[in-house]
């Protein structure tokens, strides 16, 4: 029992490696017996099997990305992304944060076998995405990175500031894929971090304001750790979640019981979602 989590010599591929999410989970995989390839923007300092400079915004990086690793992939952890504001451009942060990652994501998957996983981060901040299906389904119809883009470009008056559309554009792509890829042995995850920790932390302060995001860091009364956040991501993806499909999962001490239980004053959070808006 050992490797009850059935990392030991599995390859695996980890954006967003540099900091935060994605730094620990490529440290939990390699304490794990992972072969970890890891892919961003900054270079990491990090015992990595291979390490790609990768873009998000620019698919052609993606694209050399992936062929740079080759070989069978067993799991992928898409952990990279961009906050909305803090000077990123609306159109910046659904490209990395969804345009990307999708893209990352279907060149990934001709190199998975059956038993392969992925897991992307979305976010409690994506919460509308039940009354928006509609509008996502339009953008998850269209073919490849630049037709996508081309969606957005057209569509910015729902794209806005770009951070809460794009997680609610991962969360509704994870549980379409999630009936589709199952047919080839592919799972398909994404997990809800409450607010965290992370080099991005300022960013959302200064774009949301500290009161909204801590009335999301209820009832748990604290931020949580990068580390607290990967570990679930590495669960869900491994060999003991076999059957774990299509999930949006909640990682967020509390918060999304606290909600429907009324319990979590959400008149902060709505008040900054409106300054966003």
């Amino acid at each position: 029992m050992s490797d009850v989590l059935g990392y030991k010599g599995k390859r695996v591929i980890v954006s967003g490696c540099f900091s935060g999410m994605g730094e620990a989970t490529a440290k939990l995989l390699l304490s794990l017996g992972a072969e970890v390839h890891g892919f961003d923007f900054k270079d990491v300092d990090l015992p990595l099997a291979s390490f790609n400079k990768v873009d998000l915004r620019d698919p052609a990086t993606i694209e050399a990305g992936v062929a740079a690793v080759g070989g069978k992939i067993d799991a992928l952890f898409n952990c990279a992304g961009l906050p909305g504001g803090g000077g990123f451009p609306p159109l910046d942060t659904m490209k990395v944060n969804f345009l990307g990652t999708r893209h990352l994501t279907e060149r990934v998957v001709p190199l998975m076998g059956d038993k392969g996983a992925i897991i992307s981060i979305a976010s409690t901040g994506g919460l509308g995405w039940s009354r928006r299906i509609p509008v996502h389904m339009q953008l998850l119809q269209t073919q490849g990175f630049q037709a996508g883009l081309e969606w957005c470009e057209a569509n910015l008056d729902q794209v806005a500031e770009g951070y809460a559309f794009s997680k609610e554009a991962v969360i509704v792509w994870t549980q379409f894929m999630g009936a589709h890829l199952i047919k080839k042995g592919i799972r398909i995850n994404c997990s809800l971090p409450s607010p965290t920790q992370t080099p991005m932390m300022a960013t959302f302060h200064a774009t949301s304001g500290k009161d909204v995001v801590d009335a999301a860091a209820e009832p748990l009364g604290r931020y949580t750790t990068p580390a607290e956040q990967a570990g679930p991501l590495v669960l869900i993806n491994s060999d003991l979640a076999g059957v774990v499909n299509g999930i949006v999962l909640p990682v967020d001490g509390g918060f999304m019981g606290g909600l429907a239980t009324g319990q979590v004053d959400i008149s902060k959070m709505m008040g900054g979602a409106k300054q966003q808006a």
